[in-house]
């Protein structure tokens, strides 16, 4: 029997159309066009041992048996990712349909116009819900986001404040996100120290501070004064936040944060084990020419009309090189329309409906766990609530009633546990929650139908600020209607569904249709990160197989996947550079000897990781002066730490003197 190849359905052309592109660059074959154009030097001798090609039905129906293997829990862990509702009409016209995830990187505005009006949406909804006048088209994730505004304001110290290296962070941070800003600070000589920022005495020999909002263990603040405090001594002050909190709390702008950065995620975009999700980066006017990532902005055509565009691009990678304020480029556009889209589709007074509900339940699991003998330990929330369990109750009691209701809660410590709830919870729910603390305790289960409906436990710090007033957060409510906007702006764009787009980057790949279905699946999208690995046994398998898949293809003996980006891989793998030398003593060697062909990025992320770029020629096509790269590599010999090379190279040639390079 003979079956279609996923080959021959995704690449497209058949023996014909081969033919005749063969016959067009004068080669014979496909085996000559590799002869001339790949170095000798660099071919396998041998095939790769990847194991049978699968069809594309044999493929879904493997990954139907990968994620039949993850356990979907009901998680209420929080930290920065919740259960959310896609809505069905941004499912299927944005997230899988290719004239959104197709298009490139929207350097041409004449054909970009759909694309950047949605990031446009996004950076509004931004800039409206927190309470700052700029926003950026995305980040990769809140970590990231968090370090990118701890790097800002080390860039942004005066001259009078040169010798200030210290970062105060709130214990009340995620945890993963003060481990990723512990990551970023070291190669840049920075000390993150970590406090309550409550009681916490800024000097000068601090520049900045990190606080969270709400807390970690779902407490809301005033936290005006520790702001205050932080301002008067100098600092600059960012705040981790939460989109659908900052819908009813006061949102950081107005009470003197410069900058305020998140996670969109719960805003239509599923939890996916931990991403892709689009962070996001508000600030004040004063950091606009410093502010990392993509800006969408207003100008005109030609015409006077009307157009969008990228904005302030002297700030980015691809024209600074090693003096951009970040490495960051294109980010999660994707993710950032759908959550943007979102905020469309519900407008204010959906938004507001969704966090109130939230809110609500959140008080009502708080009133019961009262009643049951629970002690709350934050008397003010949004929608996270820390309980100490009563007396003789441990953590594996919990975790029995817990799990056989299929629910996952934080255990924060022995005797502590924490829940958040999310925008899928219902009746039922809240329902189980109760009869699982109830259970863990040995008392009867309340009936829900006898409690008062819960007052608003905010803190005092409910908001009173208009938010999404722009026409398009309040046109679109009826599927219709939403459908007809999408296809519009979809239509103002060039992608792959149009025609061919002849630009090459590392941003040009096409997914097959069949390989992004089961980004929808609840198996694969509605695990938490946080979930006990047993209930993840399905992504466990892919990481692992993919991961043997990595290392056969690129030859080395082991692969990380945590970056989520090329810049990001690029900079994790200078960190492993400079964490080699350190370890041998070669506390000296910071150069990195990157070609002026180089992708922006590179001496960006060269920079970020503590080194010091030094620019080796090209010739007129591209390819590394080795005569130069010789020179200069004697010349800092005792310093040299790397050399930083693309290949092929950014101009698409595999230079023929790679390995002498």
């Amino acid at each position: 029997m003979e079956f279609v190849s996923f080959a021959e359905r995704h690449i497209g052309p058949d023996a014909h159309d081969t033919g005749t592109m063969l016959k067009a660059i004068g080669v014979s074959s496909l085996d000559e066009l590799i002869e001339r154009t790949v170095p000798g030097g660099i071919r396998l001798g041998q095939a790769l041992q990847l194991g049978r090609p699968l069809t594309e039905r044999e493929q879904l129906a493997g990954m139907k048996a990968i994620g039949a293997r993850n356990d979907v829990f009901r998680s209420y862990i929080g930290m920065g990712y919740y259960g959310t509702v896609m809505p069905a009409v941004i499912q299927r016209n944005v997230l899988e349909n290719p004239g959104w995830y197709t298009a490139y990187t929207p350097y041409q505005a004449e054909i970009s116009q759909g694309r950047l009006e949605a990031l446009l949406n996004f950076q509004t909804m931004v800039s409206d819900l927190t309470g700052l006048p700029i926003a950026n088209a995305s980040l990769l994730d809140e970590g990231t986001a968090a370090a990118e505004a701890m790097l800002m304001f080390l860039h942004a110290r005066s001259r009078d404040r040169q010798d200030a290296m210290r970062f105060f962070v709130d214990r009340s941070l995620f945890p993963q996100t003060l481990e990723v800003l512990r990551t970023r600070a070291v190669p840049v000589g920075v000390e993150v120290v970590e406090g309550d920022a409550a009681t916490f005495e800024p000097d000068a020999s601090y520049f900045g501070m990190l606080l969270q909002y709400p807390a970690q263990d779902g407490t809301v603040q005033d936290l005006r004064q520790v702001t205050d405090r932080a301002r008067s001594a100098g600092l600059r002050v960012a705040v981790c936040s939460d989109l659908l909190a900052l819908v009813l709390l006061t949102p950081p702008g107005e009470w003197g944060a410069d900058v305020c950065v998140g996670n969109s995620q719960r805003f239509g975009v599923p939890m996916g084990y931990g991403g892709p999700h689009a962070a996001f980066f508000a600030t004040t006017d004063e950091f606009k020419r410093q502010i990392p990532g993509r800006i969408i902005g207003v100008s005109q055509d030609r015409l006077g009309r009307p157009a969008l565009r990228m904005a302030l691009q002297t700030r980015e990678q691809h024209i600074r090189r090693d003096k951009a304020t970040s490495n960051i480029c294109t980010a999660q556009a994707l993710l950032a329309v759908m959550a943007g889209m979102y905020a469309v589709y519900h407008g204010p007074d959906g938004l507001r409906r969704i966090a109130r509900r939230v809110h609500g339940f959140t008080v009502k699991v708080a009133n019961i766990a009262r009643d049951l003998g629970y002690t709350v330990l934050n008397p003010s929330f949004f929608d996270t609530i820390s309980l100490r369990l009563p007396p003789g109750v441990t953590d594996a009691v919990v975790r029995r009633a817990t799990q056989t209701r299929r629910i996952n809660l934080r255990h924060v410590e022995e005797g502590v546990i924490a829940l958040s709830l999310d925008e899928t919870v219902r009746q039922q729910d809240v329902t189980d929650l109760a009869a699982a603390l109830a259970e863990a305790c040995g008392k009867p289960a309340p009936f829900l139908e006898d409690l008062e409906q819960p007052a608003a436990q905010l803190g005092g710090q409910e908001r009173s600020s208009e938010f999404l007033t722009h026409p398009v957060f309040h046109l679109y409510r009826s599927e219709t209607e939403l459908m007809r906007y999408l296809k519009r702006l979809e239509n103002r764009d060039l992608s792959l569904v149009h025609g061919m787009i002849p630009l090459g980057s590392c941003t040009m790949k096409l997914n097959a249709a069949s390989t992004l279905l089961p980004l929808s699946w609840p198996e694969f999208a509605d695990i938490h990160p946080f979930a006990p690995v047993e209930q993840a046994a399905g992504y466990q398998l892919v990481f692992e197989e993919l991961s043997e898949m990595l290392a056969q293809v690129t030859g080395f003996s082991a692969v990380s996947l945590q970056p989520n980006s090329g810049a990001q891989g690029e900079y994790a793998g200078l960190l492993t550079i400079r964490a080699y030398h350190l370890a041998r003593g070669d506390e000296q060697r910071n150069i990195a000897l990157i070609p002026s062909s180089a992708h922006g990025t590179n001496p960006a992320s060269a920079v970020m990781a503590g080194m010091q770029v030094v620019v080796v020629k090209c010739d007129e096509l591209g390819n590394v002066d080795v005569e130069d790269l010789r020179a200069k590599a004697a010349q800092h010999a005792e310093r040299l730490s790397c050399l930083m090379v693309t290949y092929p190279s950014t101009h698409g040639v595999y230079e023929e003197a790679i390995r002498e390079i």
